[in-house]
Formats: C-alpha cells, sequence, structure tokens
C-alpha cells in the first residue's frame, strides 16, 4: 500500500533528481504537471557568505505549487522530493537536514550510504524517506535503518547506475518487502512505466528524459546530445566519479578521451566534497540513461508529461483489449 503522498499522481512517476540539473524550474513543472518532482540538495549552491541557496529554493517551491492549487482546486500539484547525499564527504548534510526539517519537504530521497537521523529527520516533520539501492543487501540495509520505501537502480539507469536486470532486483526486494518500491533503469515511455508496475514495482523513476526539456538547467548541446542519441551511445564507467555510472560517450569524445579505451587506473575517489576528477562529472562528461532513444525533440517539461501519460493509457488499454 503506498502512502498518502504517493497517490493521486497523474501517472505513477517520481522524476529523478539530477546533479545539476534538476532546480526550481524543472522541479516546478514537474509537479503541476502531475508527477513528483526532486532535485538534489546539493543543487542548491551559494557562494561564500550568502544565505542558504537550498532555503530559498524551498521557499520558492512551496510558494509556487500553493498558487497553483490555490487557482486550480481540481487539478494540485503532486508533491516534491529532495535528495540528500549521505556519503561521508558531503559537509552541507547536517545544515541541509535542518532546512529541509524546518521547511517539511514531504518526500526526502537518500542517496550513497543509509542513515537512521536523516530518516528520523524527515519522519519527524511527517515526510516520508526513500532510498535508492542497487541490490537486495543494501535494501535490506536501507530498511533496518528506516527507510521507508525503496528506490531500485537497475542496469540502464542514467548516472550512478547499477548492474543487475529490473527483473532480478524487482523479484528479490518483493520477496522480503511489500512496501513502496520504485524502479529506475531506462524508463522513458509509458509503456515502460506500466512494464514496470507488471514487474512488481509501484512507480516509474524518471531522469534521462527531463534532460531535454525547456525547464532542465543543462546546457543547451547536452540537450541536444540526448535528442541526437541512443543506448549504444551511453557508456558505463567508474572513472569520473569512482562509483559505476552511465555517460554519454559523444560527451566524453569532447572531453579529450575516447570512450572506448578509458583508463580506469586514473579513476577517481568519490567525494561530495569538491569536484573530482580531471574532466568533471556532470558539467563535462554528461550521464545519461539508457533510454534516451525514446527521445526526439526538446519540449517543456508539461508535454513530456503529456505523453508518458498518454502512452501510459494506450498501453493499458492495448493489454486490456489483448
Amino acid at each position: 500500500m503506498l502512502p498518502p503522498i504517493l497517490q493521486n499522481l497523474r501517472i505513477p512517476v517520481v522524476a529523478s533528481p539530477m546533479f545539476i540539473v534538476s532546480g526550481p524550474e524543472l522541479v516546478i513543472a514537474q509537479c503541476k504537471a502531475g508527477i513528483v518532482g526532486s532535485f538534489p540538495a546539493l543543487n542548491a549552491r551559494e557562494k561564500d557568505g550568502e544565505a542558504p541557496l537550498l532555503d530559498v529554493w524551498l521557499t520558492r517551491i512551496a510558494e509556487e505549487l500553493d498558487r497553483h492549487n490555490q487557482a486550480n482546486p481540481d487539478r494540485p500539484a503532486a508533491p516534491f522530493a529532495v535528495n540528500q547525499i549521505v556519503h561521508r564527504s558531503n559537509a552541507r548534510l547536517d545544515r541541509d537536514i535542518e532546512i529541509c526539517h524546518r521547511h517539511r519537504v514531504p518526500i526526502w530521497i537518500t542517496s550513497l550510504g543509509a542513515r537512521p537521523e536523516v530518516n528520523a529527520a524527515a519522519h519527524d516533520c511527517g515526510g516520508i524517506a526513500l532510498h535508492d539501492i542497487i541490490n537486495a543487501t543494501f535494501a535490506r540495509k536501507a530498511l533496518d535503518k528506516g527507510a521507508d520505501g525503496l528506490i531500485a537502480v537497475a542496469a540502464g539507469a542514467g548516472g550512478h547506475a547499477g548492474s543487475q536486470s529490473p527483473f532480478a532486483l524487482i523479484q528479490e526486494i518483493r520477496e522480503f518487502f511489500d512496501g513502496p518500491l520504485l524502479l529506475s533503469g531506462a524508463i522513458a515511455t509509458g509503456r515502460a512505466v506500466l512494464a514496470a508496475q507488471a514487474m512488481g514495482a509501484d512507480l516509474a523513476y524518471v531522469g534521462s528524459p527531463f534532460i531535454a526539456t525547456a525547464e532542465a538547467n543543462a546546457p543547451p548541446g547536452y540537450k541536444q546530445m540526448i535528442v541526437d542519441s541512443g543506448a549504444e551511445d551511453i557508456v558505463n564507467s567508474s572513472l569520473f566519479t569512482g562509483i559505476h555510472g552511465n555517460y554519454l560517450k559523444p560527451s566524453i569524445r569532447a572531453a579529450g578521451m575516447d570512450p572506448d579505451a578509458l583508463d580506469h587506473a586514473d579513476a577517481s575517489t568519490m567525494d561530495f566534497g569538491k569536484a573530482p576528477g580531471k574532466a568533471k562529472a556532470w558539467s563535462q562528461i554528461w550521464g545519461s540513461g539508457q533510454g534516451i532513444g525514446a527521445v526526439k525533440d526538446i519540449v517543456p517539461a508539461g508535454a513530456l508529461v503529456d505523453r508518458l501519460t498518454r502512452e501510459y493509457g494506450d498501453a493499458k488499454q492495448a493489454l486490456c483489449a489483448g
């Protein structure tokens, strides 16, 4: 059974938080379109001496969604989520937890480690905590530490992807967990959203298609590369951040490297306190999932959600007719 905050979405989709790319404009557009919008707390980067930008972003998002809901009582916005990187190198974590708690963020997404105190902070302000994992072992650990739900990051996902088939990953998790379960990995059509549910997930976790939207905080070249590329243009490597992730081959070539002959002996150590690597992920080396062959144009986020919704409905009708 899904918690109330994840029910009654226009389509069962949570937009995944993308480093650099996801900001207030994209989150607000996603929520207004009827899906959960999200962003990494670390995207809100202020200069030394300035007030916390995360505070500003959360105020803006809450106010704009409230205005939308007052003007559209029959079509309210979906809730939003904030992603916390709980890795020990994130020196901002304690401060960002306090800010999110004060703003009563409704959905907390945690990555790269499971921390009971983060889940406790989410619960204390009335929120829920979802933790992303790449295998059943990490799933069990996250639940033991108080996560309310899981995000299964399977092979083909953008950014820091897992290596397991979604069929295997969802199957194993459902053997011991019947709570909220999201699936990430090459989901770029409404038919794929329905397939995720058929496998046993409650919702789809969709990221890369939203890079090619008007509201995304991505360079024009990045957006166009998403449109022009397909699954064969993705390479999986741990060279750039110390964790295996999926990246666009053309962006690696543009940085002066051969994506088919990467030297992993020079791999970066994971560190969210500073920008790692000689070529920087994600500002120079652009991440993407394998599902981008379905992305044909740069469109407003609302138009992308419209397409997903239409395809989802058509897929359900086709299966019922069959």
